[in-house]
């Protein structure tokens, strides 16, 4: 098997997310934004390729608004942000979706992105899941990822259980999941992570449905 030649994708560390309504609930971002710094240091100092991702929804616009504070990046990113970094504004939930990054990507032979940032809700599952296409393998890190509680007219979850709900789904078939010691450690390495497969998380789970 060939070593995956990464990129490291930063999605939307943006300071529109530690505070308010869409403030980053689980993990918690006192405990995410640190992990991703050190994804961002263990990136550097392999020398991989790294993107920074800023979501705008146009000047004037309640959230995400280019020129407000809310727009920047959270300071522990901006400080270690340097030249090399693929800077990237997107109007949608894909990194992919109306930008260059595919392009970017593909010029500097990487095969394998991996996704930190938020929401796990919204940007990392549409990105994981555009990457299909594209030929992209996806590595998606679970505690330098975060997500919020939602409610609607289709029901409530809880932050804890959209983010563990979703990274589950993402590994039965979009995305390898693992921590970010576990990543370092593959980064090192040269290695791929491991990761499910549909048959046999649908194996799995269905023997842990309770029998009637």
């Amino acid at each position: 098997m060939t070593s995956p030649r990464r990129a490291l994708i930063l999605i939307d560390v943006q300071q529109q997310y530690f505070g308010g309504p869409l403030e980053i609930q689980y993990p918690p971002h006192q405990e995410s934004l640190p992990t991703i710094a050190r994804a961002v240091d263990a990136a550097t100092a392999a020398g991989i390729p790294i993107a920074v991702i800023q979501h705008s929804a146009g000047v004037g616009a309640p959230a995400f608004a280019p020129g407000t504070p809310e727009f920047d990046l959270h300071p522990e990113i901006e400080r270690r942000k340097t030249a090399a970094w693929k800077p990237v504004v997107k109007q949608y939930g894909s990194v992919y979706a109306g930008t260059d990054l595919a392009t970017w990507l593909r010029e500097h032979d990487v095969d394998t992105v991996t996704l930190v940032g938020y929401m796990t809700n919204n940007c990392v599952l549409a990105s994981a899941v555009e990457a299909e296409l594209l030929g992209f393998s996806t590595e998606v890190l679970s505690d330098a990822t975060g997500a919020i509680s939602l409610a609607n007219d289709a029901g409530f979850a809880d932050a804890k259980t959209v983010h563990t709900t979703l990274l589950t789904l993402l590994n039965s078939n979009w995305a390898a999941v693992a921590d970010t010691a576990a990543w370092i450690e593959a980064l090192d390495s040269r290695q791929a992570l491991t990761r499910s497969d549909l048959g046999s998380s649908a194996v799995a789970g269905s023997q842990l449905v309770p029998q009637a």
